[in-house]
């Protein structure tokens, strides 16, 4: 697994190193994500690269909250767990409003 920091090809923030040491896979402030990983978080296997649209918020009991992310190229999607500085709330109701 690498946990770097990177610029966030969707929205341009600077994303530091995730906190709490797990691999840092997308913005907290869009929460978008680009397409690195093929198989499991961090194996940054995948050769399609295009953006990772976070769709939506799952819950899943040993894993507490996943954001639901669908490649905008290829269409793959890939549920992540969410970062403490992620910026959840702005989605929650980006979400809620667009239902």
């Amino acid at each position: 697994m690498i946990n770097e920091s990177f610029n966030c090809d969707n929205c341009g923030f600077k994303v530091e190193i995730h906190p709490e040491g797990s691999a840092r896979n997308h913005c907290p402030k869009c929460l978008y994500s680009k397409h690195l990983d093929e198989n499991f978080p961090g194996d940054r296997a995948s050769n399609c690269h295009g953006m990772m649209l976070p769709v939506w918020i799952d819950f899943k009991k040993n894993k507490w909250t996943m954001i639901k992310h669908r490649c905008t190229q290829c269409r793959k999607e890939m549920l992540n767990k969410l970062a403490p500085d992620d910026d959840f709330l702005s989605f929650q109701q980006y979400l809620t409003k667009n239902q």
